[in-house]
């Protein structure tokens, strides 16, 4: 138990550390504007730890004008605070602050039955912003308890536009320069990945490993109690090390030795709700086919090689991958729509984005397609999902080709991924 007078200092030195950030230099970030302050569902923004959801709910917040409370519970001091004492917390937020019209709750999963107060902090018409970096004990949770009375927005690491803007590269002018400028600074995105921090801090090859650290030990090991700690951190780094990927269970099983393939399906699992792995499915009509096969992802490049013992190359190509997934995600959240992969017999396309049960886009990626063989099998990637899908918006993305070509009655636009990035 935490006495009000420990809980006073601990929400005074978060005010204190708020307060702070006013002088910073911050992001705009598009997320910020599907917070809807004014509603009376509860405001959850979740992400992968260090992805900017704090920095995010404090600009939408500050914008709005209106007054607000704020309270972190990844505060190691609160470690030990119990869900009857979320009242205590409320009572003295109101001693610090006095009164205010929004409460802003940072990593809120991290007092278990949490659900039940800002339940009842509902029910008193309380406007609620909250965090967290779990998304089956924040979505889930929500969706049982809350009966829908939430908003949910996913905050992934910087964009390569958020990444220019932090970095003051213009993404405007069409000078040589500037295109020059853009190039060189999507290498280093390429590279380095959208870690907000990361671009703040001098020496971070240390960074991402701490970051893994935390997600696996504090996020993952105990919250699920895992018992084969050091299997299961090996799994998880191997996985690191061989995405983008289609996970064979029963492989892995045998590799790790596990007993069961429920376990190995499980510890993916947390992986992803963790959101250190991304998934995403097959394309097909039958569902049963979309649910048997996942390909997996990281949730930034920085996770590929940024490790102790990664023992990986630049990896140009499938790093390439990843940054168009990831946007991609990012635009079809605002859409509405599904991303897939197709993997036939007569050959895979990369990524199908889908409106309901309607490809509107087929995307391959490939680093360089200088070679007439790169060339001749992304493109006929391409044609086989026009052919299966019926899918008219071909696209070839690549580290710098900008051209049109006409395949077999098919118009394909090649473009280079940074370029891309930043039109829409």
């Amino acid at each position: 138990m935490i006495d009000k007078r420990t809980l006073e200092v601990v929400l005074a030195d978060q005010q204190e550390e708020l307060a702070a950030r006013s002088m910073d230099v911050l992001c705009s970030r598009k997320e910020e504007e599907w917070i809807d302050l004014q509603s009376t569902q509860v405001q959850v923004v979740i992400g992968v730890r260090r992805s900017g959801k704090s920095t995010l709910c404090y600009q939408a917040l500050h914008h709005s004008g209106g007054k607000f409370a704020y309270v972190n519970f990844d505060d190691e001091r609160l470690a030990n605070l119990q869900v009857s004492q979320l009242n205590d917390v409320l009572e003295v937020l109101y001693i610090v602050y006095g009164d205010f019209d929004y409460l802003f709750l940072d990593e809120v999963q991290n007092i278990p039955g949490w659900h039940l107060f800002v339940n009842r902090l509902l029910r008193k018409k309380m406007h609620i912003v909250i965090t967290g970096s779990n998304a089956k004990l924040l979505s889930g949770e929500l969706a049982t308890h809350l009966s829908g009375r939430n908003r949910e927005i996913t905050l992934f690491p910087f964009s390569f536009g958020e990444y220019c803007e932090m970095r003051r590269v213009d993404v405007q002018s069409r000078t040589t320069k500037s295109e020059a400028f853009r190039r060189a600074a999507f290498d280093d995105y390429l590279k380095q990945g959208g870690f907000p921090e990361m671009l703040t801090i001098g020496r971070n090859e240390q960074y991402v490993q701490h970051l893994l650290d935390n997600i696996l030990k504090r996020d993952i090991e105990q919250r699920y109690k895992i018992v084969y700690k050091a299997a299961f951190e090996k799994l998880a780094q191997h996985l690191l090390n061989i995405v983008p990927t289609i996970v064979s269970v029963s492989d892995l099983c045998k590799v790790f030795g596990f007993k069961s393939v429920h376990t190995v399906k499980n510890y993916i699992d947390y992986l992803k709700q963790a959101y250190m792995l991304i998934g995403i499915q097959k394309y097909s009509p039958k569902s049963k086919l979309r649910v048997g096969a996942e390909k997996l992802y990281p949730m930034d490049v920085a996770m590929m090689d940024r490790r102790e013992n990664a023992f990986a190359g630049e990896n140009l190509g499938h790093r390439l991958e990843v940054v168009v997934l990831l946007h991609l995600l990012r635009r079809s959240k605002m859409k509405g729509y599904d991303v897939y992969f197709l993997n036939e017999r007569g050959g895979e396309c990369d990524f199908l984005v889908c409106d309901g049960n309607t490809v509107k886009q087929a995307i391959q990626v490939s680093y360089d397609i200088a070679a007439e063989k790169n060339r001749k099998r992304e493109i006929k990637g391409l044609l086989l999902a026009a052919r299966l899908t019926h899918c008219s918006d071909l696209l070839l993305l690549t580290d710098h080709e900008y051209e049109d070509v006409e395949e077999q009655g098919h118009a394909v636009h090649i473009r280079p991924v940074y370029d891309w990035c930043l039109k829409g």
